[in-house]
């Protein structure tokens, strides 16, 4: 037996698709068209097909988009500037700054620049205090993702023994955070989790977020679990460069009750997240209700 293979391509076109509708309902009922300001400093290629994939993607959704690059000697109060015009921009509803940003930069200062409520990457202090307090918050654009296929797939979490491998500020943290609201029984691990592999044994659902490519072997899933996998990592193998996850899929997929693949997996939900975190930005700043089912 194989697991469920959950599709996050099929997925984030789902939600694509129910962001573009509500856009559309927006603007006929009130005028008014969510825009997101995307900002890039330097010249990193990884990080330039992302900013492109969301440019078009936004506008795909019927959404404005502004994207500003910056070269990579931009300096810090450039940046800041920047980003206090885009604050007091009312065409503006959310603001991401790529990261990595240059080395001669402060990221958590760049970060905390942004206004809180357009602060769609949700790494602003502030947002990260309100999901940790179980407040209205935005809601990091991975984690968020994870939350959606996870509901999807299991209709109600309370009462699950959840496991999240990672203690990242943008994945491992509030995922563990959503995952309590939703009245999981939460363990955050690591690598430096004693005997790791029982502790992921013991979970229904799984959350590999390390960086580590298959990290976690197959027999460290309890059978019927689900497997989230939040790793993306390049490695040479047979010659040839190939994506993995942070999970050993082969050996997960005979395991596990459902998984995500990689790629194809939790990847492609990043930017639909972030197009739904840009739509509920925009609601928040007009006073009008939420969407329905793009939030946490």
């Amino acid at each position: 037996m194989s697991a469920t293979i959950i599709d996050g391509k099929a997925f984030a076109a789902d939600v694509r698709g129910r962001v573009a509708e509500q856009v559309g309902r927006l603007n006929d009922a009130h005028g008014i068209t969510p825009g997101l300001a995307v900002v890039l400093v330097g010249e990193d290629p990884a990080s330039q097909v992302y900013v492109r994939n969301k440019g078009k993607q936004t506008v795909e959704t019927g959404m404005n988009s502004y994207e500003h690059k910056l070269p990579a000697e931009t300096g810090e109060a450039e940046l800041l500037a920047l980003i206090e015009r885009l604050n007091a921009d009312p065409e503006v509803h959310g603001i991401l700054v790529q990261l990595p940003l240059p080395d001669h930069m402060d990221s958590d200062l760049v970060i905390n620049a942004i206004d809180p409520a357009k602060d769609v990457d949700g790494f602003h202090i502030s947002n990260v205090g309100l999901l940790a307090t179980g407040q209205k918050a935005m809601v990091p654009c991975t984690p968020l993702g994870c939350l959606m296929m996870l509901r999807a797939h299991h209709g109600n979490l309370s009462g699950l023994n959840a496991v999240v491998v990672g203690r990242s500020n943008i994945v491992g943290k509030p995922m563990a955070q959503l995952l309590l609201r939703d009245s999981c029984t939460v363990t955050i691990a690591h690598s430096r989790t004693r005997d790791l592999a029982e502790v992921c044994r013991g979970a229904d659902i799984l959350v590999a977020a390390v960086g580590r490519p298959e990290m976690i072997p197959g027999d460290w899933v309890k059978p019927g679990a689900t497997v989230i996998d939040v790793g993306i990592n390049r490695i040479e193998r047979d010659g040839k460069r190939k994506l993995v996850g942070d999970v050993e899929f082969v050996g997960a997929n005979r395991i596990a009750g459902a998984i995500t693949p990689v790629p194809g997996g939790v990847g492609p939900m990043t930017i639909a997240c972030l197009l739904a975190n840009t739509l509920t930005a925009c609601c928040r700043a007009n006073g009008l209700p939420e969407p329905q089912g793009l939030t946490a």
